[in-house]
């Protein structure tokens, strides 16, 4: 349950990197509030607020600040939040660290390396920083196709080693990476997929849950599938990931966060608004998106939906 989360630091589960609602130029808190809201409705068992779905390398501190304040301030305490906090800079990653402790985040996620690219002792060296300044959980985001290094198995055992590294966010695609991880990290420890398309595969390996996209949008489902997983019911698990493939596929066929928010705009979560360099979905784009959503008959808050009503009858399932 979402309190064992809470009192451990070991996240599980479906869990929504979520989107930062804008109106105009603006962050729309109340977009945010609602959303909040509808995750916890939905099953979500941990909302990570600005990384990169957040839109968090566009926003201001002063924004990004004040949209974890109001997604802890919101779950009061229901679910595990992890705050989005990493950078290449060392010392900015360190500034988001300590504040998201202050605002009573239960985590925090850290990606780094991108452009500076720094060896794995740098990578060692960085987290050394943000473990030992306070007692906060750290999620390590190992993401080899946006921060162009990979955190090696090695260099992962080390930094499980360090006394508030908690877990990773794995978005290695690497199918192996779980299990070999699994060999040398022999303490308690998260492995959480950060692919919704590998997700189900990736704990089939090993790992334990997933940051997902697709939550945003639906979040019944992504919980129910998670939950299949945990449960090892993979076969249940791999139905509802089939279903899901054409909505995975769609929300990322241009760069995101375009088409988890103009899917989230089809719900009437939120406009559809991103900040550039994020442009709006072309036409095609969009059409795959809306054929998904209709396909999976998902509706947003106040609307019964597919995900609703399969979570009192059995799962179809195929050999």
């Amino acid at each position: 349950m979402a309190s064992d989360d809470l009192t451990s630091g070991l996240v599980k589960g479906s869990c929504a990197a979520i989107i930062t609602p804008m109106q105009g130029e603006s962050v729309d808190f109340d977009s945010l509030r609602k959303l909040v809201k509808w995750q916890l409705q939905q099953g979500t068992r941990c909302l990570v607020p600005v990384g990169t779905t957040g839109e968090s390398p566009t926003m201001t501190p002063e924004e990004h600040l004040g949209v974890v304040k109001l997604v802890v301030d919101e779950v009061a305490g229901r679910v595990p939040v992890m705050a989005g906090s990493g950078s290449n800079n060392t010392r900015e990653a360190l500034e988001y660290h300590l504040e998201a402790k202050k605002l009573g985040a239960d985590a925090a996620l850290h990606v780094c390396g991108y452009y500076n690219r720094p060896s794995q002792e740098g990578i060692f060296q960085h987290f050394k920083v943000l473990s030992d300044s306070c007692d906060l959980p750290i999620y390590v985001y190992n993401i080899p196709p946006r921060a162009i290094i990979d955190i090696s198995v090695e260099t992962m055992k080390r930094l499980s080693d360090l006394d508030h590294v908690v877990g990773v966010k794995d978005a290695t695609c690497d199918g192996a990476r779980p299990s070999r991880e699994r060999l040398v990290i022999k303490q308690p420890f998260s492995w959480l997929s950060g692919e919704d398309a590998t997700a189900v595969a990736y704990n089939a390996a090993g790992g334990n849950g997933c940051i997902s996209v697709t939550a945003n949008v639906a979040p019944a489902l992504c919980a129910e599938m998670q939950q299949a997983c945990l449960d090892g019911d993979f076969r249940k698990a791999m139905s509802i990931q089939q279903s899901l493939m054409p909505l995975h596929d769609a929300l990322f066929a241009e760069p995101s966060p375009a088409g988890v928010k103009y899917a989230a705009s089809l719900l009437g979560l939120c406009e559809e608004t991103a900040r550039l360099p994020v442009v709006p979905l072309g036409d095609d784009t969009r059409a795959r998106i809306k054929a998904a959503i209709s396909s999976l008959k998902l509706a947003g808050p106040g609307s019964a939906s597919k995900a609703e009503s399969r979570a009192d009858s059995p799962t179809e399932t195929t050999a």
